[in-house]
């Protein structure tokens, strides 16, 4: 037999494990790995600046904390605070924080020199939200005395009292539509609408759980109540209409957030506003707002209590329950930020970058690059071009077939590790009627990788038609043997372990299955 009458053996090509990567799964996923920082007590708040470079304030414990956003590093450390900081949120300019405590008192910090600007006595207990208005005066507050204060920031005194909730006021939002009109979600399952021009609730909404998060849409026409595990979608300008309840996760929802991933294309065309979830089930979820289906979720390792996304959305920070806060930044504005250029494409000193002119290399004849010259170009049109046998590449397991060396063809393949490659060997060698000669005569040592690969394979849904047959083949073959060498036996025991272990496992589905079917056949008599 010649090289070229010899076929390579085929290997079978299964179905794909999972779902295709969608464009919105990428641009999750192009954010890289998080740089991870354990913080002293859980990281209650992050809130980006609005104004760039997009830093961001992480509340925790007795301090606010500032992260350089570019550099995912502390830059600066608010510690102002004789008990628990809650609440650290920038002016809408960026210029100031302000933040709420365990003593009740509003305080507003000037970040870059961490001094103490103002002091807002009034609340009885401690302040869980505290925002500024976007006129930048003006700061409204709700703590666990169950009220709502709206502060003068600048001549330090509280305008407003508003009263209405009949248990802790733990989170709020101001409409970006109006910048009159507040909204405070409470743990007595409710949200109100506040319009401070009035001094008083102008909508009440009952959510059915405690509060611990909202958001309004970028309209600011619906609003978004986050509290037990799900979601509530309110239409605020048809007088709090629900219109969607959102429930995909397992544990209490404690942040939400709205990003816009600028530059991004999704099925739908231009990338909407994504609405972000975190929850004490340890994962953020990621739903398209215009069918609120969940569209990425991604894994913390602890339970998540807050999350932020930067303005121009290539940031994404998320604080634990553990003090653990994870910062994940995009590939592309990494790269960008790591090598700044200036104005006229200038670099950071001011000096223009050279442009590499790629020469083409003149060839000498007598060279190796001259006599290999023109192999790389395509054939002109019209051109006779004469088809080059080649022998096939052969496989280690492809040239131990082709000389019928079954057993080392089995070894070769198992040595590779690809499960595709040995069943695929094992399903040509039952063809060929060979099966039993390469797995007889073996010795412990080449037993062994044999028994790891159906002990991991035999039971696997792909391979188990062929793969269980094998390793009857092979209790057959040395049951008699057991019992001369402990690895061997081993192997066997877990063998036996994982089959035992199916078949319970295939007892149970079989049971609840006869217990679905009547039940499946009644709701179908009664839908017809």
């Amino acid at each position: 037999m010649e090289a070229g009458d010899f076929q390579k053996l085929a290997v079978k090509q299964y179905p794909p494990r999972s779902i295709r990567e969608t464009a919105e799964g990428k641009f999750w996923k192009s954010f890289g790995s998080p740089v991870l920082t354990q913080h002293v007590g859980p990281v209650s708040t992050i809130d980006f600046s609005p104004a760039a470079p997009y830093d961001f304030a992480v509340t925790s414990s007795t301090r606010v904390i500032l992260y350089d956003s570019a550099l995912r590093k502390p830059k600066k450390t608010i510690t102002r605070f004789r008990d628990i900081a809650y609440s650290g949120t920038f002016r809408p300019d960026g210029q100031l924080v302000v933040a709420g405590g365990e003593t009740g008192i509003v305080q507003v910090f000037d970040p870059g020199s961490r001094a103490v600007l103002r002091q807002m006595k009034g609340h009885s207990r401690a302040v869980h939200f505290a925002r500024y208005a976007p006129d930048k005066t003006h700061i409204a507050s709700g703590g666990d005395d169950a009220t709502v204060r709206y502060w003068d920031s600048p001549a330090q005194a509280q305008l407003l009292c508003l009263e209405g909730h009949t248990d802790y006021v733990r989170c709020g939002a101001v409409s970006p539509a109006n910048g009159d009109m507040w909204a405070t979600g409470s743990y007595d399952h409710t949200l109100r609408l506040w319009d401070v021009r009035a001094g008083a609730s102008v909508l009440r909404l009952d959510h059915g759980q405690p509060i611990e998060a909202l958001a309004f849409f970028p309209s600011g026409g619906l609003l978004v109540s986050a509290g037990g595990n799900y979601l509530n979608v309110w239409d605020i300008l048809a007088g709090g209409r629900l219109l969607r309840r959102v429930s995909n996760h397992q544990k209490t929802i404690t942040s939400v957030a709205l990003a816009t991933p600028r530059g991004a294309t999704f099925a739908g065309g231009a990338a909407a506003p994504r609405l972000l979830s975190g929850s004490l089930d340890g994962h953020v979820k990621v739903y398209d707002i215009n069918d609120f289906k969940v569209t990425h979720a991604s894994r913390y390792p602890a339970p998540v209590l807050s999350l932020g996304v930067s303005p121009n959305c290539t940031t994404l920070a998320v604080g634990m329950t553990s003090g653990l806060l994870s910062i994940r930044t995009q590939e592309g504005s990494r790269r960008a930020t790591a090598a700044p250029v200036g104005r006229g494409g200038r670099g950071m000193l001011g000096l223009r970058p050279k442009a590499r002119k790629r020469q083409r290399q003149q060839l000498q004849p007598g060279t190796y690059r001259y006599f290999l010259r023109g192999q790389a170009e395509d054939a002109p049109a019209g051109a006779l071009v004469l088809p080059r046998d080649r022998a096939p590449r052969l496989a280690a397991h492809d040239k131990l077939l082709r000389r019928f060396q079954y057993r080392e063809a089995l070894d070769a393949a198992l040595h590779g590790g690809r499960p595709e490659v040995v069943v695929s060997v094992m399903e040509d060698l039952v063809a060929r009627h060979g099966l039993c000669s390469a797995l007889a005569g073996r010795d412990a040592a080449a037993l062994q990788p044999l028994l790891a690969f159906l002990v991991r394979y035999a039971v696997h849904p792909r391979y188990a038609r062929l793969l269980l047959r094998v390793a009857h083949k092979v209790l057959d073959l040395y049951a008699p043997t057991l019992g001369r060498a402990p690895q061997v036996d081993t192997q066997m025991e877990l063998l036996r372990e994982r089959v035992l272990v199916e078949v319970r496992l295939q007892q149970s589905l079989h049971a609840l299955q006869g217990l679905l079917q009547p039940i499946i056949a009644a709701s179908i008599s009664a839908g017809t």
